[in-house]
């Protein structure tokens, strides 16, 4: 045990918490995940529609939605983590998963709850791509990563039937493009001679 390595608290910490939110949704047979870990459309004096708002990213509907999402956080967050922090990454993470709460609040239709990590898998996808920003240049990967991934989501939200998870995706890595501009805004000036 003493060569093993908590290389990543953030990281770890959130992939442990959704895995126990997982766990007590199979225990409670889903009733925990409609009580506090999916947003949906609910009353203004709903006492837990707000915590909803950022507790979603927690929830997942079943193990392969919970491996999908992080098979990739556990990829490409401890990296994340290393460069910009973990408190960074905790604020970045907070913030994604309250803005695509509550655009899920706002466009979906009633009924419709929204849950898991995915809006978050897309920041950090976006934000990864700005990790080797070089002064006065524009890396190619990143405009590789803009297009092949904002582009899927969007033909995915244009064509299919599921397109509130596609503009989740979407807002999600947007905010992680924006992150990553503001994060970097010192690596985007006139390259040094």
């Amino acid at each position: 045990m003493k060569r093993l390595d908590f290389n990543s608290p953030v990281i770890l910490s959130f992939a442990g918490i959704c895995f126990l939110v997982l766990v007590l949704s199979w225990i409670t047979n889903g009733a925990s995940n409609r009580l506090l870990f999916s947003v949906y459309h609910s009353p203004l004096n709903d006492p837990f529609m707000y915590p909803r708002l950022f507790f979603h990213a927690l929830g997942h509907a079943n193990l392969a939605h919970y491996i999908n999402n992080f098979m990739l956080i556990l990829l490409i967050g401890p990296m994340l983590e290393e460069r910009y922090g973990g408190q960074s990454l905790i604020v970045m993470m907070i913030i994604t998963a309250f803005i695509t709460g509550i655009l899920h609040v706002i466009i979906s239709p009633i009924g419709v709850g929204k849950l898991g990590a995915s809006g978050i898998v897309f920041m950090l996808i976006l934000l990864a791509s700005f990790t080797n920003l070089k002064r006065g240049r524009i890396p190619i990967t990143l405009i590789l990563i803009l297009v092949i991934y904002i582009g899927r989501e969007i033909h995915g939200a244009v064509t299919l039937d599921n397109n509130i998870a596609y503009m989740t995706h979407i807002v999600g890595g947007l905010c992680g493009a924006l992150f990553g501009f503001v994060l970097n805004k010192d690596t985007w000036g006139e390259e040094a001679v």
